[in-house]
């Protein structure tokens, strides 16, 4: 009765639709005849409840033909619009959909298809992919006669203009790679070029779903289009939308699990699977990681043969970086497996001129040298070559990535290994690159590993080529972590190199930089001496200065100013305090044969302001042991006297300025006593006196309070000829320009007069002291008040001598002075004098 019922049915729906039916296919029709008609046909469908059966059968053997007509070339874009809509009703609702393909397809690509399709609406260019994806959808494998028509469709449409319809063709796509995956392959290939044409659209979400598309159409088709994608892929893990790098690491995830021909791509896939382990978003990063570990798991059950005797005997090892977890056996075998290929074309990108694939490129290297563990030995040359070159980029993350990766060369490489072949890079022309590698391995390395080597790295880290080769601060302070490093990493086994690690702070410190890095470099010092149980770095100088002021005094014959041993020298005088007291052979020895009139005078000038400095403060400096006067006649015959000599030219004036000084600093801190200066006095007298017409204001000033310590100490002994050549030119700073200089000449003058006033030859100076009355008077009465005052305290002092021969020319000059108070002043002590004699 029910088969009765539904062909009665069908007959009634079938006559209820032959008139609209005869006029769509009148060929005359006109265009509103024909969209009535269709209407007409969706009223009849849609107005009574029609079972499946019964529309199958209609659909079948009255619509399918018309309607796939209209659909195909009806000129009214309404007409072709109705027509997919009922086409759609039919398929959705009918139930064998699959009857319709021959007569269906054929339309659809004729639609869609170049050359003739060119549906010109965008909707229904959509309508009639979205019509694709159902058919798919309901009708699966059957369609596998038709995929050559599938895929000449999807080539067009994925290349369409309207995002939608890409993302749409994209969708159909996958379900057809998923529909028929036994037939697939024979046609996955034409879609790859059209996807990647269309992977980077500036829809985001377009890029998603090709993306995706692409990872079905190889996977379920053929899998030697992994080579044409991969470089397409790697770009969008660079992509700005985190959805679609997510997309990406899905599809590589998928691949690495389930792609038949797996083994031979994982080179190429794995590392753009580790490559999102850096990814800024965690959810991309736990995804990455999330396949990762199955992909290990899995590797791991397909190779259990291959892998028992790890699989037993794979301990953690005792030294691991800090904070990172270690990764599973699989996945450690995977990348040790495929790191030779991976590897050369890793090192290129870590070059690349782009800063982003060169960020992207150091962050992998990490990740790979931390699952490749022991593994990175053969690969080494390779490894520091590249790590030289990424230490000196300009982009600070390649810098900080590179450094980590080098760390982890020191965790998992012999040092037998490393040292063997970084050392010879640092002979040759250490740059600071490579000291940055070497600091980062040995930083990297357990402490009972590196302690074999300690006594080579020490030697190579203080050999002139390395730590005195550039002046460079960046290459300095390099070289200055290495040092850090070594004290970190071996503690107390830096013992045995305390003396060449002193020897490169010293260098570090002589560079002319700034003054943070020599706090660096003393801090450094401290903690070396920290290591060695001593209280601090002053005990490090003590331990080490004799061998280090050796190390300098081989070599100080050829110094000049240019050399960076002079530099050391001061280094080490200045910076050891009281300790250089200990050490004044070698001090004094350096100084006597650096300061030889015919050496550099730029360097003499440099040496001697290091020794005025330490005179300045020599109770706490050259003089902590009281041991410096026995070398004084050293210091003044052998270097301050040549020095004092007069030479032309303004470094040599600056020289003797110096010398002077020193002299003056010898005087002051009472180092040079009376005995002392009887000795000197014949050697130093005359140049001490010419030093008093110097240019420079301080050397006369100096030397004029030399002259005086040297009357007060010897003059009672000066021959005539002594006491006229001093006089004459302390004279003179009576007209200095230098206020100072003229009072500090006064109070020598009167000096002068005590020493004659006890001395032999008295008598026969007469002549001499009345000159000096005549020249004084007429200072008496100078426009400065204090230096009046001053020559009159020389004046009395002098009046002792002859003091009527004075009062004759005070009254022969008073009628002339403009302030006579001083000259009345005078015969006024001249006259208490003799009264009270």
């Amino acid at each position: 009765g029910i088969m009765a019922a539904a062909a009665e049915a069908a007959a009634e729906l079938s006559q209820a639709l032959s008139r609209p039916l005869s006029l769509l296919q009148q060929p005359d029709c006109g265009r509103a005849a024909r969209l009535r008609a269709l209407e007409d046909i969706r009223a009849q469908l849609q107005g009574r409840p029609v079972p499946g059966a019964v529309l199958q059968e209609v659909f079948a053997a009255r619509l399918l033909r018309p309607l796939s007509r209209c659909l195909a070339g009806d000129a009214a874009e309404r007409c072709r619009e109705l027509a997919l809509q009922l086409l759609r009703h039919g398929l959705s609702q009918g139930e064998r959909p699959c009857e319709a393909l021959p007569v269906l397809l054929p339309a659809l690509a004729q639609r869609l298809c170049p050359p003739q399709g060119a549906e010109p609406s965008e909707e229904l260019r959509l309508g009639l992919v979205q019509l694709l994806g159902l058919l798919l959808q309901r009708c699966g494998a059957s369609m596998a006669p038709y995929l050559g028509d599938i895929a000449r469709v999807l080539q067009a449409t994925l290349l369409d203009h309207y995002a939608e319809v890409r993302r749409e063709s994209c969708a159909c796509a996958v379900a057809c790679a998923r529909a028929m995956p036994e037939h697939f392959h024979m046609q996955s290939e034409s879609l790859i070029k059209p996807l990647m044409q269309t992977i980077s659209h500036q829809h985001y979400r377009v890029r998603v779903d090709v993306i995706q598309a692409t990872g079905a159409v190889i996977q379920f088709g053929n899998g030697k289009s992994v080579d044409d994608v991969l470089s397409h892929l790697a770009q969008r893990l660079f992509d700005e939308i985190p959805k679609v790098r997510h997309a990406v690491t899905a599809v590589i995830g998928e691949w690495l699990l389930h792609l038949r021909d797996r083994y031979s791509y994982f080179h190429k896939l794995i590392p753009l699977l580790l490559g999102s382990f850096s990814d800024e978003i965690p959810e991309n990063t736990k995804l990455a990681w999330t396949y990762w570990e199955k992909i290990g798991l899995q590797w791991e059950k397909e190779n259990e043969e291959d892998l028992k005797d790890k699989m037993d005997f794979s301990i953690s090892p005792s030294h691991y970086p800090k904070g990172e977890t270690r990764p599973g056996l699989g996945c450690r075998e995977l990348v040790s497996r495929n790191l030779s290929k991976i590897l050369p074309g890793l090192c290129h990108d870590i070059t690349d001129w782009l800063g982003s694939t060169r960020i992207k490129a150091s962050q992998l290297l990490y990740t790979l040298l931390l699952h490749a563990e022991d593994h990175i030995t053969q690969h080494m040359e390779l490894l520091l070559r590249t790590l030289y070159q990424a230490c000196s980029d300009e982009e600070s993350e390649v810098v900080k990535n590179s450094v980590k990766a080098a760390e982890l060369i020191g965790t998992f490489v012999s040092p037998k290994v490393s040292l063997k072949l970084i050392t010879p890079a640092f002979e040759q022309t250490p740059k600071a690159s490579c000291v940055m590698v070497l600091a980062a391995v040995i930083r990297g390395s357990p402490k009972e590993i590196l302690q074999p080597h300690v006594a080579q790295l020490g030697n190579t880290l203080s050999q002139a080529g390395v730590c005195q080769r550039s002046e460079e601060v960046f290459y300095m302070e390099q070289l200055l972590y290495c040092v850090q490093a070594l004290i970190e990493v071996c503690q107390e086994d830096c013992k045995e190199i305390s003396l060449q690690l002193m020897k490169v702070l010293v260098t570090i410190m002589a560079t002319p930089s700034s003054q943070d890095l020599k706090e660096k470099v003393e801090k450094t010092m401290s903690s070396l001496a920290a290591v060695q149980q001593l209280e601090s770095f002053h005990s490090l100088y003590k331990q080490h200065i004799i061998q280090l002021l050796e190390w300098l005094a081989v070599s100080c014959e050829g110094w000049s100013c240019y050399s960076p041993e002079v530099l050391q020298f001061e280094v080490i005088t200045t910076h050891s305090g009281a300790v250089i007291g200990e050490a004044l052979d070698d001090f004094v020895q350096v100084l006597r044969t650096c300061l030889q009139p015919n050496r550099d005078p730029q360097m003499r000038l440099k040496l001697f302001t290091v020794l005025s400095q330490l005179l300045q403060k020599a109770s706490e400096t050259i003089n902590s042991q009281g041991l410096f006067p026995s070398y004084l006649e050293t210091v003044i015959k052998d270097i301050l006297a040549p020095n004092l000599q007069w030479h032309a030219g303004r470094t040599a004036a600056a020289i003797r300025a110096t010398a002077v000084l020193c002299l003056w600093a010898l005087i002051h801190c009472e180092m040079l006593s009376p005995k002392e200066i009887l000795r000197v006095k014949d050697e130093l007298m005359p140049q001490i006196i010419a030093s008093m017409d110097e240019d420079s204001k301080i050397t006369r000033l100096m030397a004029c309070r030399i002259v005086d310590v040297f009357l007060k100490v010897c003059g009672r002994q000066f021959d005539a000829d002594k006491f006229k050549n001093t006089y004459t030119e302390v004279l003179k700073r009576l007209d200095d320009a230098s206020c100072e200089v003229r009072l500090a000449a006064a109070h020598t003058l009167a000096n002068w007069f005590k020493c004659l006033k006890d001395s032999d030859v008295k008598s026969s100076m007469e002549n001499h002291v009345e000159f000096l009355y005549q020249e004084l008077l007429v200072h008496l009465d100078d426009p400065d008040e204090n230096l009046q005052k001053a020559v009159l305290e020389v004046l009395k002092e002098g009046s002792l001598l002859y003091p009527d021969l004075l009062v004759r020319e005070i009254e022969g000059v008073v009628h002339k002075h403009q302030t006579p108070v001083y000259c009345n002043q005078l015969l006024h002590h001249i006259q208490s004098a003799k009264e009270s004699a």
